[in-house]
């Protein structure tokens, strides 16, 4: 007999378990399906940047202001999951101090707190920065453990209700007079769900999902190689401080350091290319802000996919593409109880899910608002805890998997 639910979301990152815990705060019915554990896709494989809106200041006012925002949101709410290091942006010699200024004006436009200091007091706070560093500017970023954050999402999710099943791909998808009535779930489901309401939360693989319901969304995955190498002691994170290129962030861990990271278009977010040039490209250009990296011991390499969205554009250069969220209806594509929502980043993860949870709330009736800026996420205080959680829902990804339970 096939399972019932008000909604069914598609997707086990950062969004779609944001999505799901939003509507069962608001005790709206829903169901989250993953086809492989929770953090399989982009979440878990991210070089795990919080960002402070620095990065975007200059280019894009509106995702800046976002960013900060949910910065400070998450720093409430999230605990463990963050560690707040602080960033630099870097400038050294060959760097433009006119885009530097640019990016300073920016962030005071957009409420973002900054401080600039000189290349002889930045060495003070990180003696192993490059000599050929002029200035930088401290901004509040912070360093983000997306296995945590997304387990503990779907924890509070299952603890009001909802249900959250991993290694359930979804194999097939039913219209019928221009609604979803059916959705197949294969793997450990087995099953058929039929949902009043389905949310494609599915990240670069949004299209495929799309698809089986004979819809056309349009992504533009792009794939980014991240290094983690040793380094004991660096504390805040490290930006170039030029127009976002390859190689222009160094992420601090526990006794490691994560530097990214490249982007390049990809037609398949499952099979692309993973060349040791990227690597050597990302480490060169990591190493000009901070020299000893370059011969530091390598300890991981993993390769991410960011869900970009730009459909009227995609020939576009990659790093061009916006970093934007969209959130799609489909009533306007002729199918009345589906939408999907795609692009963003990791930090506006619970904004997008809340906007995706008002139009879903809409579509049923629901009069509810959305709690979870202000409700603490289960175990943020408790490293320990939050470290069952990610075991339990099978949601180690890389881009943690040196600081959460340990491990190395």
């Amino acid at each position: 007999m096939a399972r019932q639910t008000d909604v069914l979301v598609v997707g086990g990152g950062a969004t779609g378990v944001g999505i799901v815990r939003d509507l069962a705060l608001r005790d709206v019915d829903v169901t989250l399906v993953e086809r492989g554990g929770l953090s399989a896709g982009t979440s878990g494989r991210s070089h795990g940047l919080l960002h402070s809106g620095a990065r975007y200041a200059e280019s894009d006012q509106s995702g800046a202001a976002e960013c900060i925002e949910e910065n400070r949101i998450l720093r409430d709410i999230a605990g463990a999951s963050i560690r707040d290091t602080g960033g630099l942006f870097v400038q050294l010699d060959a760097d433009d101090p006119a885009y530097f200024e640019r990016k300073r004006r920016a962030c005071e436009d957009v409420g973002i707190p900054t401080d600039v200091i000189d290349g002889a007091a930045a060495r003070e706070l990180v003696p192993d920065l490059a000599d050929t560093v002029e200035r930088v500017m401290e901004v509040p970023d912070a360093v983000v453990y997306p296995s945590r954050l997304v387990a503990a999402n779907a924890v509070d999710a299952r603890d009001h209700g909802a249900n959250v099943l991993t290694h359930a791909p979804v194999e097939g998808v039913r219209v019928e007079r221009g609604s979803v009535v059916a959705v197949t779930v294969g793997g450990r489901v087995d099953d058929t769900i039929e949902p009043s309401c389905v949310v494609n939360a599915a990240g670069a693989w949004a299209g495929e999902i799309a698809a089986m319901a004979g819809l056309d969304v349009r992504m533009c995955p792009t794939k980014g190689v991240m290094v983690s190498v040793e380094y004991d002691g660096l504390d805040p994170v490290l930006n170039r401080c030029r127009p976002p290129s390859d190689g222009d962030i160094v992420l601090p861990h526990d006794g490691e350091v994560v530097l990214g990271t490249t982007s390049e278009a990809v037609g398949d977010p499952d099979e692309y290319s993973q060349t040791d040039a990227e690597i050597e490209r990302v480490v060169a250009e990591c190493a000009e802000m901070l020299p000893a990296v370059a011969e530091a011991t390598q300890r991981r390499t993993w390769w991410g996919v960011r869900p970009l969205y730009e459909p009227d554009e995609v020939d576009r250069e990659e790093r061009a593409i916006s970093r934007d969220f969209v959130l799609l209806d489909h009533a306007e594509d002729g199918v009345e109880n589906a939408a999907a929502i795609v692009g963003g980043k990791l930090t506006t993860y619970r904004q997008m899910a809340e906007a995706t949870a008002d139009l879903v709330c809409d579509r049923l009736g629901v009069d509810a608002v959305c709690r979870t800026a202000d409700e603490q996420l289960p175990g943020s205080d408790d490293p320990d805890r939050l470290d069952e959680f990610v075991a339990e829902f099978d949601g180690q990804g890389p881009s943690d998997e040196d600081v959460v339970s340990g491990r190395s």
